[in-house]
């Protein structure tokens, strides 16, 4: 695999961090090389977070933070009205995307984590269910996302956190506009 970089677009309190560091690690565990890079301000509950994530199958020298993704994730169709948004691939958490002009994946991690209480002050947290999308579109093992967050929670929140995420692997879908 060439290098390959990804923008991940979330609403503060959304886990985007989180999951880019998640998809880092299973993209160790795949056998590749990645970095995982957050990109922090003043951010609050609500605010617009960019996470940055690297993968390749040879080392990584680049650190910077990444300007030309090839994938963008987007937590909220929300941050479609807020952010400029240019990728050949853009896998979004929706029921019903409205993107043209490349190759669109969705799922409804909203209701994913909704289901199973992963929220936050009302909010759904849906970091590993739109990690658990992603891993499906990088062609991941599903396995090796799940090793990812059982190294990172632990006991039932693990446990919710898998579902969640196998529960998107499942069912990411490829848009046809």
């Amino acid at each position: 695999m060439a290098l390959l970089e990804i923008m991940i677009l979330s609403f503060g309190g959304q886990g985007g961090v989180t999951a880019a560091r998640l998809l880092a690690i299973a993209a160790l565990n795949e056998g590749m090389f990645a970095q995982a890079i957050p990109q922090f301000g003043a951010e609050r509950k609500g605010a617009l977070v960019r996470s940055f994530l690297r993968i390749s199958d040879k080392p990584i020298r680049r650190h910077s933070s990444v300007r030309k993704p090839d994938i963008v994730s987007i937590f909220s169709e929300k941050i479609l009205s807020i952010a400029e948004v240019k990728a050949e691939t853009i896998v979004i958490n929706s029921k019903h995307p409205k993107l043209e002009g490349c190759e669109v994946y969705y799922v409804d991690a909203s209701s994913i984590a909704l289901d199973l209480n992963l929220v936050s002050a009302g909010w759904p947290i849906v970091n590993t269910a739109m990690a658990g999308a992603m891993a499906k579109v990088l062609d991941f093992s599903f396995d090796s996302l799940k090793v990812a967050i059982e190294e990172t929670f632990s006991g039932k929140l693990a446990e919710l956190n898998v579902q969640a995420a196998k529960k998107a692997y499942e069912e990411v879908k490829r848009w046809n506009a």
